[in-house]
């Protein structure tokens, strides 16, 4: 068979900035049809590459070289979407529906973005104004730019897709079904696929190969991410490139990969005896009855105890009729849609902690409880500061289960190496000011760690530093986080919140949540065809079905435009001017619903 032909040359390629050498004589190539994942530490070069593979940024040395007549689509960091232009404009220019609408992959991106061919996730569908839209649906228009076929600046083709697809984060703003879905989409695809991302399960679904970026290097590994922990491990060894520190590290994670569920390392490309000889006296990453124990003597026999509790945002009742206890070393990984009350039970919870009461029931606290909670909020700090200053200002030193760690100590584990701890707090990037406030509330000595998206801007060097730090952390923790890898990497137990009030155990963690909801939304389309097709076997006329059909679209959307509101009631829950303000929307919302029903079942009889 003939090697597939490649799409782009990097030949001895170059880029410096004043401060630091991010390539130097680099020589890759992206074949067709190659699936490449991107890793490296934050600022060693992996979005400036991408940008030199789509040409947006010139090389200072070597060049690019492109193959005639090959499409790239590229997703960045930041969108260049035009605030006054509609998403259907975005997407597919001046082209007329019918154009595009037939397209299974347009279709297949709407739904798996917004849930239909309509948008009805968006405010106003596909005609919603990009300028009024958040953050994270700006981000998935610009994802569906790519993925619908929009190369090079060109309206998008409704036939095929770019040849190329260059990816940066793409994961961003997804949750765990969104990333899982996109996983499958780009898998589905014939597009060769760059991709950067922290997000080491979708490494693992999707990619073929890893490039590594370091100090202006790129080294290159076959397989997914499983396959790079171990060639990674195994090259620094017999090279003794690393420090032992780390290849101990690299082998931790490796010994958990293998041993994790099966879906972990489904698309392992390694030898599986080379991979077993390695690890072979390697002992799981936690002691889990050592530190139980060590969590009994620090907060006793209780932590939590919800005894009936109602969970509510606004008035919006999110969980009822709770019993649920959590006891000392719990390591919980807790998931679930959005607005179905995630935060708002880790706020019931630290409320409790304060002789704050739930809505209903009862939360009883163990009288040693320290709290500390990592919310998405950054921590406003005094630039002032100093790195190694302002963790000092919480304590110089922290007791870590058996051992004892500086305040320098902790920092380095989480990236502040050498000179860095003495950079000054102003002068922060966003992922830095992430880890100075993880490092700060860890500093504080908490038993009780509540995470909530604790990856956020972290690179997968510092997340596997981090994930080894909370193996030895003797405590109780429950982490919400979008991150799939993660969540399985720290926590023992998967609980989830299905949009039915209720709170359930999964024996069988994410995987499982998955088949759930998959379940579910298959269940509720169903009646919803039922629905749909009920007034077509009557003698209605055209105009009648044509306005019934119009009548459900709009409901589809007035319900979505409620659950947003639901979910930002739930997000604001502590803010009552905004509450007010929501719960005026819901309540024009509701009223526009029972009029949509209203006529729609005039028209059905």
């Amino acid at each position: 068979m003939s090697a597939a032909p490649n799409l782009v040359n990097l030949e001895t390629v170059s880029k410096a900035y004043p401060d630091q050498v991010i390539l130097d004589a680099v020589s890759l190539g992206v074949s067709a049809g190659q699936r490449i994942g991107v890793v490296g530490r934050n600022g060693d070069g992996k979005s400036t590459l991408l940008k030199l593979i789509a040409r947006t940024e010139e090389p200072d040395s070597g060049r690019v070289v492109r193959t005639g007549g090959t499409t790239v689509a590229s997703l960045g960091q930041t969108d260049t979407l035009p605030d006054a232009s509609t998403v259907r404009s975005a997407l597919f220019g001046d082209a007329d529906a019918h154009e595009w609408a037939s397209s299974p992959r347009v279709r297949e991106v709407l739904g798996g973005l917004f849930g239909g061919l309509d948008a009805p996730s968006l405010p106003d569908g596909l005609d919603s104004r990009i300028g009024v839209l958040s953050g994270g649906e700006r981000r998935r228009v610009d994802l569906a730019r790519v993925l619908v076929g929009s190369a090079d600046g060109r309206p998008a083709s409704v036939t095929e897709g770019a040849d190329l697809l260059l990816l940066d984060e793409p994961t961003n703003h997804l949750d765990i079904e969104g990333i899982a879905w996109l996983a499958a989409y780009l898998n589905s695809t014939k597009s060769a696929i760059v991709v950067v991302t922290h997000d080491r399960w979708f490494l693992d679904e999707l990619c073929d190969r890893i490039w590594d970026v370091q100090g202006g290097s790129v080294f290159e590994y076959d397989g997914g991410y499983s396959a790079y922990v171990l060639a990674r491990a195994e090259r620094e060894r017999q090279a003794a490139l690393a420090e032992e520190k780390r290849q101990n590290l690299m082998r931790k994670e490796l010994a958990w990969l293998r041993r994790g569920p099966k879906a972990r390392t489904s698309k392992a490309k390694f030898r599986v005896d080379a991979a077993n000889e390695l690890i072979a006296n390697e002992p799981p990453p936690r002691d889990a009855a050592e530190l139980v124990s060590f969590a009994t003597a620090r907060l006793g026999k209780t932590v939590f105890e919800a005894h009936d509790v109602t969970v509510k945002a606004g008035d919006q009742v999110l969980l009822e009729h709770l019993d649920w206890m959590l006891g000392p070393g719990k390591r919980v990984g807790l998931v679930g849609v959005n607005g179905a009350g995630k935060t708002s039970l880790l706020r019931t919870l630290a409320d409790a902690t304060e002789d704050r009461r739930p809505a209903a029931g009862r939360v009883k606290v163990g009288r040693t409880v320290k709290l500390a909670w990592l919310t998405q909020h950054m921590e406003d700090l005094d630039g002032s500061w100093r790195v190694l200053e302002s963790i000092e200002r919480v304590a110089k030193r922290v007791q870590w289960g058996r051992k004892e760690m500086t305040a320098g100590q902790l920092a380095e584990r989480l990236g502040f190496v050498g000179g860095r701890q003495r950079t000054l707090v102003r002068d922060l990037s966003g992922g830095q000011r992430r880890r100075l406030q993880l490092a700060r509330l860890l500093m504080a000595e908490p038993n009780v760690l509540f995470l909530d998206e604790p990856t956020n801007d972290l690179d997968i060097e510092t997340l596997t530093q981090l994930e080894d730090l909370l193996d030895d952390w003797p405590g109780t923790m429950i982490v919400v986080s979008h991150d799939r890898y993660f969540t399985e990497r720290v926590a023992d137990e998967t609980w989830a919140l299905l949009g039915d009030k209720r709170l359930r155990m999964l024996p069988r963690g994410i995987e499982e949540y998955l088949e759930r909801r998959a379940e579910a939304k298959s269940d509720s389309a169903a009646p919803a065809a039922a629905r749909a097709k009920a007034p077509s076997q009557s003698t209605i006329d055209r105009a009648t079905q044509k306005e019934l059909s119009k009548l459900e679209r709009r409901l589809e959307k007035v319900e979505d435009k409620i659950a947003a509101v639901h979910a930002d009631m739930a997000e604001f829950a502590t803010d009552p001017g905004k509450l007010t303000e929501l719960q005026g929307r819901l309540g024009d919302l509701e009223r526009e619903r029972d009029e949509i029903e209203e006529r729609w079942m005039d028209l059905a009889d």
